[in-house]
């Protein structure tokens, strides 16, 4: 077998994959990667814009990240098995599938000015990002030396905040308006004007995702188009899933990687998801634009620092990297507590360099050793553990409505503080 950057992969029937097609394949599958870099951070703007539209508090403004992980949650395991016994290709072509269903709700959604069907939309785009994450990140570890899984999954992943950056981007230009109004303004105004505005709100969303939905289409026709390498696609369907299912959970050393999944897209999610309300709740007068400028440059510090640490892997051991970079988020969100303002502003800005290795450096340690079936449902578990996003970005709003954004960031901190514990376990446990 070789590697999707070019070498010559067997198929199904046996024979070879021409050059050409197996880096088409590679190209579309890192195109996985930003397309679901685009969904996820368009969500941080949704918040805010949310808020505009449905005068929502912080914990139900949350609910947009709660409903979107929940997707992820519930779909993780029916992905790995529609992954184990179709194949990879065919795992990619139903969550693209489901992405655009979801996006495509966001229309009805917004003309019908109902917050529910935006939460019904973001979950089926998020089930839909479930089955391309349960299928993507596994075959990227698997396409080349074991010992080179996490470094390949980092380059691969620095093309998904690519995609966030875009999404911010996106979010920026088409759905923010620049139009906001203080509570004290909105109940001076008479009901049909403030309705208005309620409705003007909404409607920015339409268009923006309805573009995404014909890009994510096309990005489908072209996956079914084209052939893929095969890698053990076929191969253990009728293994013991629930054999195999009972050694992982019995696994200590997986379920510790699990666990550090959970408070890493936690602390990720809630720390982006906040990001505007921090800068404008520490900084009043800050226009939205303005406050989601921190947040692009959050997502160029998040990129630069998945190239940085992909480099760094070279002469670093992951796991010891892992543990010094989630060291140094630790202290970064204690100054965005202790310092609230442009200094605390700074150093959650900072902390997007930081968490760049985070996730698939867990992923790639979550993995590591196991065979192909073991590999592959464990991927979905580790996918599954993406409901950190939504357990605790609602956390952070529940903390930020009784106790001020600042103090939210206690949540994080605390998240980075476990992510910390497993790779110093990692660490101590394996030799360098």
């Amino acid at each position: 077998m070789q590697s999707a950057d070019g070498a010559t992969t067997p198929r199904d029937t046996g024979t070879t994959l021409p050059t050409h097609a197996s880096l088409l394949a590679f190209a579309l599958i890192v195109g996985l990667f930003f397309l679901w870099g685009v969904a996820n951070n368009l969500n941080d703007i949704l918040i805010k814009q949310f808020k505009n539209a449905f005068t929502l508090s912080d914990f139900q403004a949350g609910l947009v990240q709660s409903a979107f992980y929940l997707g992820y949650f519930l779909l993780a395991i029916p992905a790995g098995m529609c992954m184990r016994r179709f194949g990879f290709k065919s795992a990619i072509l139903v969550g693209l599938i489901l992405y655009a269903l979801g996006a495509l709700l966001f229309w009805p959604a917004a003309a019908t000015q109902t917050y529910g069907i935006f939460l019904a939309g973001l979950f089926v785009i998020a089930s839909g990002l479930s089955f391309l994450e349960t299928s993507a990140n596994p075959l990227v570890t698997v396409l080349g030396p074991p010992e080179g899984g996490a470094r390949r999954l980092n380059f691969a992943q620095s093309f998904n905040p690519l995609g966030s950056i875009a999404g911010i981007l996106i979010g920026r230009e088409f759905i923010f308006n620049g139009v906001e109004h203080t509570p004290q303004q909105l109940a001076a105004m008479a009901p049909a004007v403030r309705h208005a505005y309620f409705v003007s709100q909404s409607m920015t969303v339409q268009t923006p995702y309805l573009v995404i939905a014909c890009v994510v289409i096309a990005f489908a026709l072209m996956i079914a188009l084209v052939r893929f390498p095969a890698h053990g696609e076929h191969s253990d369907h009728h293994a013991s899933g629930p054999r195999h299912l009972g050694r992982l959970l019995c696994n200590r050393r997986f379920l510790s990687a699990v666990a550090a999944q959970f408070f890493y897209v936690g602390a990720q999610v809630g720390v982006w998801s906040y990001l505007i309300r921090y800068t404008q709740g520490t900084l009043p007068g800050t226009p939205e634009r303005r406050a989601a400028d921190y947040l692009t440059a959050s997502l160029v510090l998040f990129t630069l620092g998945r190239f940085a640490g992909t480099a760094l892997m070279r002469v670093v051991a992951p796991r010891r990297l892992l543990a010094l970079f989630a060291a140094i988020n630790v202290v970064l969100c204690a100054l965005a507590v202790a310092l609230p303002g442009q200094p605390g502003l700074y150093a959650l800005v900072l902390a997007s360099f930081f968490m760049s290795v985070m996730y698939p450096t867990i992923f790639a340690l979550g993995v590591d050793g196991f065979g192909d079936s073991e590999r592959k449902l464990g991927a979905s578990l580790l996918v599954m553990a993406i409901i950190g996003g939504a357990v605790l970005t609602a956390a952070m709003g529940a903390v930020s409505d009784a106790a001020g954004i600042t103090r939210a960031m206690l949540v994080p901190l605390g998240c980075f503080a476990a992510v910390f514990l497993f790779a110093m376990q990692r660490v101590r446990t394996r030799p360098a």
